[in-house]
This record gives structure tokens, sequence and C-alpha cells, in this order.
């Protein structure tokens, strides 16, 4: 039996990350992790690296130099001959890119003496992890075994015509028409990858409102935005049935009550994601799992065993990579005796579309249902003087501030480049600045910081540039 100070069960954000700070603190440490690539070795990263995160942002990248050089280049003075999709060449580089971040964890790992096991991680004891024929002892055990799509009911994934976000992202060629079930985060930045590419996108929704978790104003744009580009998004909307023969349909009924058809090629479900225990041997040690299927944690990820932890998408909280591993510094640091600090509110999120969606804290519509007193500030893209020269002005940023203290509550952007821009505003809720603290610091010209900026003037109706 080898023992450890920490094992990792799970190789994903959370938990490669939360074995690096582990091992950087001093602590002998080891992650396990199933994870296989195409060529059936062992490929860390987790579902982000592998199937998620990282590839989508790849097709992303690449769909949206296609769609520049088809539809946008001939207005800044150049021109494209003979325009070609080369979808194999395009899926290749999707592939690298996603070996060389795999092949950079395992450098990590060697740079940081961690111990790797391939294979499923599962409970003997509430310190012993049994991994294929190894029994590995630990003093503290942290759980990061992330998430699995949600499958719609009577549509079960076959990864061929009813899609995952992993068959969405390895299509062989573009369909026709393709169809997608969920119009959130992975829903449409999937549907703009193949809409780019020359598919008919139809999006159908459950809920009635389009983004409902993003801020009303970025909402109302981006379904504009999004529309015109040519996205079909039908809200309000209740599956009936799911047929898959030669192409798949779907039957469900609108939201004036009327039945519809779709027919499509492929049918991609984004519907959520699970949280992933199955193999963990959760109720065998007496691990605490909830109605819902997470794992019970306090506010410090601790779980019902003593010195078990867990983190990522398989606890409560917003399943994003990068929340995943801020937990697993936490938790690092916690085990090595340390203090460390999350705030869950100024956690971001993106989404990758064209234009993009970004925002940290709250949005109007919460500030208003939880009777918070606020002001607010917008500043169109349209008005800066850097989205002009990019010829990409969609979009706006939207600064929320306490009404007495001025204190930045929210902000949310939609335009280029706006999972970027979003740092900044995350950095001024750590420090909880105000929103006058953003405007009268000097932001380069031509910037489409600026925009930033000119937000935060407006919610002291002190715009400079509009």
């Amino acid at each position: 039996m080898k023992a450890f100070d920490v094992v990792v069960i799970g190789g994903g954000p959370g938990g490669y990350i939360a074995a690096i700070r582990a091992a950087q603190l001093g602590l002998s440490t080891a992650c396990i992790d199933e994870w296989k690539g195409a060529d059936g070795k062992p490929a860390l990263g987790g579902t982000c690296t592998n199937v998620g995160c990282i590839p989508s942002k790849a097709l992303l990248q690449s769909s949206e130099n296609y769609e520049q050089a088809g539809r946008h280049f001939a207005e800044h003075g150049v021109k494209v001959k003979g325009l070609e999709l080369d979808l194999a060449q395009m899926m290749r580089r999707k592939d690298k890119v996603v070996k060389s971040n795999n092949d950079g964890i395992v450098y990590l790992f060697r740079k940081n003496k961690i111990a790797f096991f391939h294979g499923r991680g599962s409970f003997v004891k509430p310190n012993e992890i049994r991994v294929g024929e190894e029994t590995l002892q630990a003093k503290h055990v942290i759980v990061a075994t992330g998430s699995k799509p949600r499958a719609l009911p009577g549509a079960q994934f076959d990864e061929k015509l009813i899609l995952s976000n992993t068959g969405a992202l390895a299509l062989g060629e573009v369909p026709k028409r393709l169809g997608v079930i969920g119009a959130g985060i992975i829903g449409l930045e999937t549907g703009s990858v193949w809409r780019r590419l020359g598919a008919e996108v139809t999006i159908l929704e459950a809920l009635p409102a389009f983004l409902g978790i993003a801020d009303e104003a970025i909402a109302k744009e981006a379904a504009k935005v999004f529309a015109r580009q040519g996205l079909k998004i039908e809200m309000g909307v209740k599956i009936n049935s799911v047929e898959n023969h030669k192409n798949v349909k779907v039957q469900y009924t609108a939201s004036d009550t009327s039945s519809k058809t779709l027919e499509c090629e492929r049918l991609m479900v984004s519907i959520g994601r699970m949280p992933n225990t199955e193999g963990l041997n959760a109720a065998a040690v007496g691990l605490k799992i909830d109605e819902r299927g997470f794992i019970v944690v306090d506010e410090d990820c601790r779980t019902s065993l003593e010195k078990v932890w867990a983190i990522g998408d398989v606890v409560r909280g917003p399943m994003l990579a990068h929340k995943a591993e801020e937990e697993g510094v936490v938790v690092a640091e916690r085990i090595a005796g340390q203090k460390p600090h999350l705030d869950l509110n100024t956690i971001p999120s993106v989404i990758y579309t064209s234009p993009e969606i970004a925002w940290v804290g709250k949005s109007e519509q919460q500030l208003k249902a939880e009777g918070v007193e606020y002001r607010a500030g917008m500043f169109p893209f349209s008005a800066n003087a850097r989205a002009r020269a990019l010829g990409d002005t969609s979009g706006l940023v939207k600064v929320l501030a306490h009404a007495k203290t001025d204190e930045i509550l929210g902000v949310h952007i939609m335009g280029p480049y706006a999972g970027e821009l979003i740092a900044e505003a995350v950095v001024a809720m750590e420090f909880r600045a105000s929103a006058e603290d953003i405007g009268m610091i000097c932001h380069a010209h031509p910037s489409l910081a600026e925009a930033l900026k000119d937000a935060a003037l407006g919610v002291d109706q002190r715009s400079l540039n509009i």
C-alpha cells in the first residue's frame, strides 16, 4: 500500500490544480484519473481539456476565422477567392491543441513530483482509495470527479445522431441541419461553431426567457445579435418525443401551444450536466450526497467525512473550470494549515460566442429581487474607438453599483474580448472597489477597456464618450 499526504480523485482543472498546489506546499501527492485520449493513452485534463472548454474554444476560433474570411475580410480590403473549408484539418488542429494541454499537465506533474495513477478511484475506507490493483492510503482525500452531460429522457446519447458535447465537437462533416436542445452556454457555443461552418442551426429551449442566467439587458441584446447571425432560437418549448433513424425528428409544443416538428441530421442535447459520483463507493463509506447527486460540502469544501474534501462540478456552485481550480487551491492550502479566501460571488462567467458575453456579480434582476438599492451605468461598443477599428461594435458594458456606497455589485459585458475585459471587474470587486474607482483609473486609448471606464462613469451620469 502506497501512502500519501494527499490523494486527488480526478485530473480535471480542479483536480490537477489541487494536486499541483498541494505538491508546491510540500505535501506528498497522488492524482487518480481515468480519461483516455484517442490513442488509448491517459489524457489528463478531464472534460474541460478533452471534450469541453479547450476543444470548443479551438473550434470557435477556427470557425470564426472561416466566417471572417468569407463574410467580413472584404470590408477591410482583403479579398479572398476560392475559399474552402477543410474540416478534417480543423479537427486535427483542435486535437493538437487538446494534446498540447494534456502534455502540459503531464509536464507539471513531473515537475512537481506528483504520482499519477490511471483508472477510476473508489473508496475502500475514508482514507484508502482503490485504483486498479493499487490501494492508496491518504491523510487527506480531495474528490474532483467533475460532471457528465444530462441526457434527455427517451433520447439517449449515441454520439452519432444524438450528441452530447463530446460528439458535437467531433463531427466528420458539417450537417445541413443541426438541432440543439438547450440554449445555455454549451448549446450557444457549439451551435455557433456549426452555424459559421454552414449548418442551419435551430436551438430549442424550455425556459421562457433567453439567457436567464445573464443580465436582462445583455440577454435581450444577445438575442437580437444571434438572430441576425442566423441562429434560430425558440423559447418556451416542451419536447414531446425524439425519433432517430437515418435523421432525427423532434416533436415539440411551441410557446404558443402549437405542435411543431424539427427534422435535422444531428441533434445535440445540452440540457445541463450532472455531478459524476459513479464508482466512488460513496455510500459504503458514508460520504453524504444530496438529492440532486452533489457531494455535500461546507463553505470550505469539507465533506461529511473527516479529511475528505470535494471541489468543482461535483459540489454546489457554478459548474465552471476556473471555479474548480480556485477551490482546488483553497483546499490544498487549508490542508497545509493556511487560511485562503474564495468568494463565489466574484467567479466570472463567460460565453465564447461572437460577440462574447461575460459577467461577474449580481444582475439587475437579482438586485431588484433582493431589494438592493443600486445605480446602473451602460456604454455601447458602437461608441468605442477600438471596437470601431476592429469592425466589431455589437454589445455593451453595464456596471451596477450600490446606490449609497457606490460599491460595484455586478459587471456585465457583451462585446469583443468580453472574456478578457471581465478580469478588471473581478479584481475591482475582490477589492470592493467603487464604480468611481474604475472611472478614475487611466485606461489606454484606444482600447476596449475604455468601454468599462465609460460604463463606470455612467453610474454617476458622467460618461465621456456618449
